[in-house]
C-alpha cells in the first residue's frame, strides 16, 4: 500500500519561507532540519515526519497545523510573554544586569533586552555576525556607547542605532542607575 503523501505541504514551507525572507541556510539553522533535507521537502520528492515538520514549524515561528492544513497566507502573530517569565541574566561584568525581553524562538534574527548598569558598570561585546545593528534608547540615567572607533555620550531620552560586528560598549560613566531599552537586528542574509 502507498503511503498517502502531505499534497501541498512543501510548497506551503517554501510559500511561508520566502514570505519572510528566509533562506533554505537560515531556515536549517533555525529549525535543525539540514538544507538538503528542507529542499527535498519543499520540491515534494519526500514525505516528512511529523517531528521534522514540528521542527520546521518552529523555525518558520508558525503552528504545525498551519504547514499541515495546507495555509498559505502566514498567521498573525499575537503572543504574550508574561514578566515573571522573562529570563534574568547577570553580565560576566560587575553591575550589569540584563532581561531578555524576545522569546527563544527569535534568537539570532531579532532580540530584545532591557539592561541596567549600575554605576562604573560596563557591558562589552564581542563582535556580532556582519552588518548586525543594536538600537539602543536610554530610559533613565546616562551611558556613553563605543562601536569600534565612534563614542557618543547619551541621556534619557535619547536613542542611538550602530552596527555592531564590532568591538562595541555600553558604560555607565555617571552616578546613578542607568537603564536602556537595546534591540539587536541581526542580517544573516549577507552571509548566504
Amino acid at each position: 500500500m502507498e503511503a498517502k503523501k502531505l499534497p501541498v505541504i512543501g510548497k506551503n514551507i517554501q510559500i511561508i519561507r520566502k514570505q519572510q525572507k528566509y533562506t533554505l541556510d537560515v531556515l536549517a539553522e533555525k529549525s535543525g532540519v539540514s538544507k538538503a533535507m528542507l529542499s527535498q521537502i519543499e520540491s515534494e520528492k519526500v514525505n516528512p515526519t511529523v517531528a521534522t515538520v514540528w521542527k520546521i514549524a518552529q523555525g518558520l515561528g508558525v503552528e504545525i497545523n498551519e504547514l499541515l492544513k495546507g495555509e498559505t497566507v502566514s498567521p498573525r502573530r499575537f503572543k504574550v510573554t508574561r514578566g515573571d517569565t522573562i529570563t534574568r541574566l547577570d553580565s560576566d561584568e560587575p553591575g550589569v544586569h540584563i532581561n531578555v525581553l524576545s522569546p527563544v524562538s527569535m534568537v539570532e534574527d531579532l532580540e530584545m533586552y532591557l539592561v541596567t548598569i549600575q554605576p562604573s558598570g560596563c557591558l562589552r561585546s564581542e563582535p556580532h555576525f556582519p552588518n548586525t545593528e543594536e538600537f539602543l534608547t536610554v530610559l533613565k540615567g546616562e551611558v556613553r556607547v563605543r562601536a569600534g572607533d565612534n563614542t557618543s555620550d547619551l541621556q534619557a531620552g535619547d536613542f542611538i542605532s550602530y552596527h555592531c560586528d564590532v568591538q562595541h560598549s555600553i558604560e555607565n560613566p555617571m552616578g546613578g542607575t542607568a537603564e536602556v531599552h537595546m534591540v539587536v537586528r541581526f542580517n544573516k542574509r549577507n552571509l548566504n
